[in-house]
């Protein structure tokens, strides 16, 4: 299992996500997929070369699956997966709350 010389599969799991634009991959297809045009694009001009070894590396991690016609979205474990992620959200935006009135409260 690569990124886990142990075989831990949250070492693993740790290691693909911490790879460059693949948690922002994630995030863009979770309304629904993306052409490679459309994902790049919203993945602020990532890099061609960059974005196509990401995607592949969800493909080949069962996260995303590629329709002819609809491009690449997310599966049922990458589904799973965002969705894990949700309550970091909730936390990112009630924290990003919190410094805005801080920086309001200190002006």
């Amino acid at each position: 299992m690569r990124g886990s010389r142990t075989g831990r599969p949250i070492m693993a799991l740790l290691d693909l996500l911490g790879r460059r634009w693949t948690l922002r991959i994630l995030w863009e297809l979770r309304d629904g997929p993306l052409t490679a045009r459309a994902l790049r694009s919203a993945c602020d001009e990532a890099s061609p070369t960059v974005l196509q070894a990401r995607l592949a590396d969800l493909r080949q991690a069962g996260l995303l699956e590629h329709t002819a016609g609809r491009g690449y979205g997310l599966t049922a474990s990458g589904t799973e997966l965002l969705d894990a992620f949700m309550p970091l959200y909730a936390f990112a935006e009630r924290w990003a709350g919190d410094k805005l009135n801080d920086a309001t409260d200190a002006g």
